[in-house]
């Protein structure tokens, strides 16, 4: 027996498969609904903008108010739900890619992993939190200097 090896099956799915005997039955078959072995771009790049503009704008009226630490807590509420709400979504998906593998009568990996795939979702979300907290700190000081006269800042 062979150890588990990636077959390139010509139509950009890879099936891990353990025996030369299933590669031949395996590399006509992809996964019902989307291939396994490819990131979802569309989702990430959604990842990378909506959450942060909306999270931005949401805190936004906070800020000026005079209430930064509310305006944060609402921004990073906006961006840690959407990024929870992608990797259910993720989840849902790759549930689905491993249930038809299944159903056609071969399992199937997703690579990269399923924590791998939540991970990037993640951390986005953690970078766009952290950037939501650096604009905080620069619209709190200049509400703080607008207080003052210009020749005394």
């Amino acid at each position: 027996m062979q150890p588990a090896a990636a077959l390139d099956c010509g139509c950009r799915a890879r099936i891990r498969v353990s025996s030369p005997a299933d590669r031949r039955t395996l590399c006509a078959r992809k996964a019902p609904g989307g291939l396994v072995n490819e990131l979802s771009w569309f989702w990430i790049a959604l990842a990378l903008t909506v959450p942060a503009l909306v999270g931005g704008l949401v805190a936004l009226p906070f800020w000026l108010k005079g209430e930064p630490i509310f305006g944060n807590i609402a921004g990073t509420a906006v961006i840690f739900g959407a990024a929870v709400a992608l990797i259910m979504r993720e989840r849902v998906q790759l549930d689905r890619l491993a249930r038809g593998c299944l159903e056609q009568g071969f399992v199937c990996w997703p690579e990269p992993s399923a924590f791998t795939r939540f991970a990037i979702y993640a951390f986005i979300a953690l970078f766009e939190v952290i950037a939501l907290f650096s604009l905080s700190l620069r619209v709190e000081a200049r509400i703080r200097r607008r207080g003052y006269a210009p020749e005394w800042r």
